[in-house]
C-alpha cells in the first residue's frame, strides 16, 4: 500500500505535517513497514477549505484533518490490511 501526502503550501498550512508524523508513529507501531510505504506529493489540485488530500494507492481523499487522521487510518489502512491477510 503507498500513501501519498500532500505537503503543498495549502496542505501544509491545514495540517499535513501532523499527519505525516502521526502516519509515520501509526505506521510503525502496528508494525506495518514492510506493508506500507509512506510518500510526500506536491499539489495534486484537488486543495479543500477543510484539510488535506491523501492518496491511499488509486484513492483520493480530501479533507483529513490532523483530528480525523486516526479514524482515517484505521478506516482505510488498517481494514484494508487486515482484510488481505485473512
Amino acid at each position: 500500500m503507498i500513501i501519498q501526502v500532500c505537503v503543498g503550501s495549502s496542505c501544509c498550512l491545514k495540517g499535513s505535517y501532523e499527519i505525516v508524523e502521526f502516519l509515520q508513529k501509526a505506521v510503525a507501531d502496528n508494525h506495518l513497514d514492510a506493508d506500507v510505504t509512506l510518500a510526500g506529493s506536491f499539489c495534486s489540485g484537488r486543495c479543500n477549505r477543510i484539510g488535506v488530500t491523501i492518496f491511499v494507492d488509486d484513492d483520493v481523499y480530501t479533507g483529513v484533518t490532523p483530528d480525523t487522521i486516526s479514524a482515517f487510518f484505521n478506516e482505510k489502512v488498517l481494514v484494508p490490511l487486515n482484510a488481505e491477510r485473512k
